[in-house]
């Protein structure tokens, strides 16, 4: 990992705070350390309000520059981004690997999926499309055109210490907006490192600083951030506790606000799913980053005449797992992000017994060679009811419940019957029941698929929820509106001044 941390620019100690070429910070200091085997990597020093505020202004002059530049040129700028990630993957894929603690393929996964949203950002910088109107007057015209909103505030999670950030970073940046990013405090090096790599394109194309800033700190450091009527739009992820204060905070200044927030997704089994193709969307759903992705599996809602099969046929997938160092690429299951969720998923498999729920595979925290970080837990499946305190909380671990239903309605009915609304899907090979599931009748979700699991998002589509996920979208189609804003034009090419709905307003 030594070799690892050198070439991503990381030291033993770091400066929390960068504006491209200065690095800076004077709060405390934190360690960070890895799940995976309890050891410190590297300590981080936090930023204060006098840090944030010279972040800010930094930033502010900064998107003076970056809105004059061709958006086509910006395209151009994130272009050369994408090619250093492309050369930096393997590293950076391990970092985000060993820091968060999941599997090195997830990891590498991640940064393809940065990598990914570059190239749609690049050809996107040449399609920010305007509309033209017919306007009602004669010798008129009208159209809407997008300009930059200015500086955007990131507040992403540590499940995915990097892709988030990338996916509203790119778009940010091609919109003519500046970025300062409020990473996790349980992954904090992992935005160091993808500093660096900007700093890299900033410093071979003269690029000023500001236009992007990362600022490591507490949740007081986000509470700057949402509470800047500087700062016109936040993009937040996390749990949902977090988004109702980020939210109304925003709110309260009339800013704008994407929220990516909890999930409790659920796959639909029909009598007429295929069974090998559905045990192992739902494996991976359920197990992939220790359950710790807001895309998870929580829910298998299971036709009752296939309920027995698909619960005998999970219980032998289970029994195969292979838990451990997620950096081994044999494993399937890495640890948990620290013993504090070790905790909260200790404590949900009690509720789950409290209220009535039947553990069909039990879960444990593991101990032992290997495990000496204390963040290792075996992935669990409960028999469980929908109307379930624990059901209806989303538990950020690996726990999967099993839930029968009678008919396609029922199924969409408590599918639909929690208070998140994010991924969904359904497994069947029965065209009616596919689109029933896809129609307005069928999933509230934000993302709803058929015949793959829920987790697991391309960049090509918008990603987001409804209900308690927040709202918004990130990513993909034409996410790149929320970071513009809409303006409206009229223009007169005649010799007269015509009124709107025809009024008259005779000054002769």
């Amino acid at each position: 990992m030594e070799k690892t941390l050198k070439a991503l620019g990381i030291k033993d100690s770091n400066e929390g705070c960068s504006t491209g070429s200065t690095w800076f910070s004077s709060g405390t200091e934190l360690t960070s350390y890895s799940p995976v085997d309890g050891k410190a990597i590297a300590k981080v020093k936090t930023a204060t309000r006098a840090d944030f505020d010279k972040v800010l202004a930094t930033a502010k002059e900064a998107f003076l520059f970056w809105r004059d530049i061709p958006a086509p040129r910006r395209g151009e700028y994130i272009r050369q981004f994408g090619d250093k990630l492309r050369a930096k993957k393997a590293e950076l894929g391990r970092l985000v690997s060993y820091e968060m603690g999941k599997s090195l393929q997830e990891g590498l996964g991640e940064v393809q999926e940065m990598i990914d949203i570059c190239d749609f950002a690049v050809g996107q910088s040449r399609q920010l499309y305007g509309l033209q109107m017919h306007s009602e007057r004669s010798n008129h015209r009208m159209m809407e055109q997008w300009h930059p909103l200015g500086v955007v505030g990131i507040i992403s999670a540590f499940n995915f210490p990097v892709a988030v950030w990338s996916w509203n970073t790119a778009l940010a940046w091609i919109a003519g907006d500046v970025c300062i990013w409020k990473p996790s405090e349980k992954a904090p090096l992992c935005s160091i490192a993808c500093q660096n790599i900007w700093n890299e394109v900033a410093r071979e194309n003269s690029l000023p600083d500001g236009i992007s800033c990362i600022i490591n700190g507490d949740y007081n450091i986000g509470e700057y951030l949402t509470t800047s009527t500087d700062v016109p739009l936040i993009s937040a992820t996390g749990s949902t506790r977090m988004g109702r204060i980020v939210g109304s905070k925003v709110a309260e200044r009339f800013g704008k606000s994407i929220l990516e927030l909890g999930g409790n997704n659920a796959i639909i089994i029909t009598e007429h799913a295929d069974l090998n193709m559905t045990i192992v969307g739902a494996v991976f759903g359920a197990v992939g980053t220790a359950g710790q992705r807001c895309t998870s599996t929580r829910r298998l809602i299971i036709h009752e005449s296939i309920y027995t099969k698909v619960k005998e046929s999970l219980v032998r997938a289970y029994g195969q797992l292979k838990i451990g160092n997620p950096l081994d690429e044999n494993m399937h299951v890495g640890p948990l992000i620290d013993t504090d969720a070790v905790k909260t998923y200790l404590a949900a498999l009690e509720k789950i017994k409290a209220e009535g729920g039947q553990l069909v595979v039990e879960g444990g925290v593991l101990q032992g060679a290997g495990f000496e970080s204390g963040c290792y837990v075996k992935p669990a499946i409960a028999e469980a009811r929908n109307d379930m305190a624990i059901v209806q909380h989303e538990t950020f671990a690996p726990i999967l419940y099993l839930i029968k239903y009678k008919t396609l309605e029922e199924a969409i009915a408590l599918q639909n019957g929690v208070p998140q609304g994010l991924s969904s899907a359904i497994m069947t090979l029965n065209m009616r029941e596919a689109e029933l599931f896809l129609s307005a009748k069928g999933s509230d979700c934000g993302i709803a698929n058929v015949n793959i699991g829920t987790s697991g998002a391309e960049i090509g589509g918008a990603f987001g929820g409804e209900k308690e996920t927040g709202g918004g979208r990130e990513s993909g189609s034409d996410s790149w509106k929320a970071y513009m804003r809409r303006q409206t034009n009229t223009l007169n090419y005649g010799n007269n001044l015509p009124l709107a709905q025809g009024i008259k307003f005779d000054l002769s």
